[in-house]
């Protein structure tokens, strides 16, 4: 492991990461253990007796995060423990009884279909030219924004895509290994369609010519794009078109800030939006777009139809930010 646990219950972190890994989880576990390891390390806690419900209480206040992120940590941890619990490691489970914060409202950011264009075209305008191998890793970031905004992705699926996933004849992408382990395919706009096949063909004179690198987004000859780059990309743009909204917190109302995720909550909003103004029922697309988008459940679809007055939601975040409530 690149970066050890340090603290008592380190081989036992280590066992449960290995554990859930062979079950097929990604690695978020980890990071909430990684949280813990380190409260351990600085309060100099070295034996079982001090982890108390008390004791997470406290670390739940002490951690400088959001009350829905402390929420997931508190989850995961809790399953730890009860992981240790079935191994016989400890007897209980400390974190039992420890509630839950009250789940904050979150207002995402959602881009109307002219700022999607805006910023597609930004990305387009800041793409370097100086050298073949910044051409390649700027286009492929483009066409990554691409398939968020036209296709509705997860900036994690198309840094897995490869080039055999995409078929041009059948304008289809093949996206593996998704959020929930599931696999789908997805037609794709013709527009987005061409995109792909013309970044393909420049892609072609910009790698040698036995090149091996299979991810379609590449940025090297060997290796595919990193995300944080994408977010990189994202954010220049972002501020190229004047988007400077940040994160806002208003009363127990999360207002988010525009992020590449923006752009998947936009694509769901704007479809919505469009069968709703040619006449048809959105409740009735919802189906269709659930099993498209790839949510592991339909209610996740079913809260896009709450944000498709966005820009209702945009001018009341302006008002609560030029007058805010105070009692």
């Amino acid at each position: 492991m690149a970066n050890p646990f340090k603290s008592f219950l380190a081989p036992q972190m280590e066992q449960y990461g290995e554990y859930r890994q062979s079950l097929g989880y990604t690695a978020t576990a980890i990071t909430w253990l990684r949280l813990l390891d380190r409260y351990l390390v600085m309060e100099n806690v070295t034996t079982l007796k001090v982890l108390t419900p008390l004791f997470f209480i406290k670390m739940r206040t002490d951690l400088a995060i959001d009350q829905n992120t402390i929420n997931q940590v508190i989850d995961g941890l809790r399953g730890f423990f009860q992981y240790l619990v079935r191994i016989k490691f400890c007897q209980a489970n400390p974190l039992t009884g420890v509630p839950r914060f009250k789940r904050n409202n979150i207002i995402p950011f959602i881009f109307s279909e002219h700022e999607t264009e805006q910023l597609l075209e930004a990305a387009w305008q800041q793409v370097r030219r100086e050298n073949k191998q910044s051409f390649l890793g700027d286009m492929s970031c483009c066409m990554a924004l691409q398939l968020l905004a036209r296709c509705g992705l997860r900036i994690s699926e198309p840094l897995r895509l490869k080039v055999s996933d995409f078929r041009f004849d059948e304008r289809t992408i093949y996206i593996r290994k998704t959020k929930f382990r599931k696999d789908r395919l997805i037609p794709i706009p013709m527009d987005v369609a061409n995109y792909v096949s013309d970044y393909l063909q420049l892609r072609k004179t910009l790698l040698p010519a036995d090149n091996q690198n299979l991810y379609l987004l590449a940025c090297n000859p060997t290796k595919g794009l990193h995300a944080q780059r994408i977010r990189n990309y994202f954010h220049q743009a972002r501020k190229e078109i004047g988007l400077t909204q940040t994160k806002q917190v208003i009363g127990n109302t999360n207002i988010s800030a525009p992020t590449p995720h923006s752009l998947r909550h936009s694509f769901a909003v704007n479809t919505l939006r469009r069968v709703k103004e040619r006449g048809d029922s959105p409740q009735n697309a919802l189906p269709v777009l659930a099993v498209y988008m790839g949510h592991r459940m339909y209610s996740y679809t079913v809260y896009y139809l709450k944000l498709t007055d966005a820009d209702q939601h945009r001018n009341l975040i302006d008002f609560m930010t030029k007058y805010p409530f105070s009692p």
